[in-house]
């Protein structure tokens, strides 16, 4: 037969898994408070139990492991709270996953860079350049620009460089703050 102590480790034993759960729940966002009611209770019952005169050794033992595991709990969950205070992560932040990665903006990156000096006798290059720019707006979603009008676009842009004394105009499709960029602009040290 159990004795009255060990009936109140049990009680204890199991307060503190319903304070870790709590606890659990707060840091994941179920509980909008800490659960400062139950940790309260269960270290009054730690304080009691550790003012007694413990007589059989196994019950102290197991007193002892239960008071060392919620003084753990305690330092670990001070530390949480402290972390989100301050703004950091801490001990229960969660790691990105992979899903959580691919949900983010596409990042800035350079997608295809080609230099021209005259569009009309270079077409292969004006079509690479053309489907670099196609994919990646479709990538991201926007409206498709037809050919004719962006070989519009890259031949007045090459003319009014040259004019400004650029002998090779330099166009790059890149992906800045989620959306497709396209760039031309003038070589240096390329003049007649």
């Amino acid at each position: 037969m159990a004795t009255p102590f060990e009936h109140e480790l049990l009680k204890l034993e199991a307060d503190l898994k319903q304070l870790e759960a709590e606890y659990n729940m707060f840091f994941s966002g179920r509980l909008p408070k800490p659960p400062w009611d139950t940790r309260t209770r269960v270290e009054k019952v730690v304080k009691m139990m550790d003012r007694a005169y413990i007589q059989n050794t196994g019950d102290r033992f197991r007193f002892h492991t239960l008071q060392a595991r919620f003084q753990t709990f305690i330092d670990l969950w001070d530390r949480g709270l402290r972390a989100r205070e301050e703004g950091r992560p801490g001990p229960f932040g969660q790691a990105q996953t992979k899903k959580d990665q691919d949900r983010r903006t596409p990042e800035d990156r350079i997608l295809h860079v080609a230099a021209f000096r005259d569009p009309v006798r270079e077409a292969d290059k004006l079509e690479q350049l053309y489907d670099s720019l196609t994919e990646a707006r479709k990538e991201l979603g926007e409206q498709q620009v037809p050919f004719h009008k962006f070989a519009e676009l890259v031949k007045a842009q090459v003319k009014k460089l040259r004019d400004n004394g650029s002998r090779e105009v330099a166009f790059r499709v890149a992906v800045k703050d989620g959306k497709v960029n396209f760039t031309a602009r003038g070589l240096k040290g390329a003049k007649d």
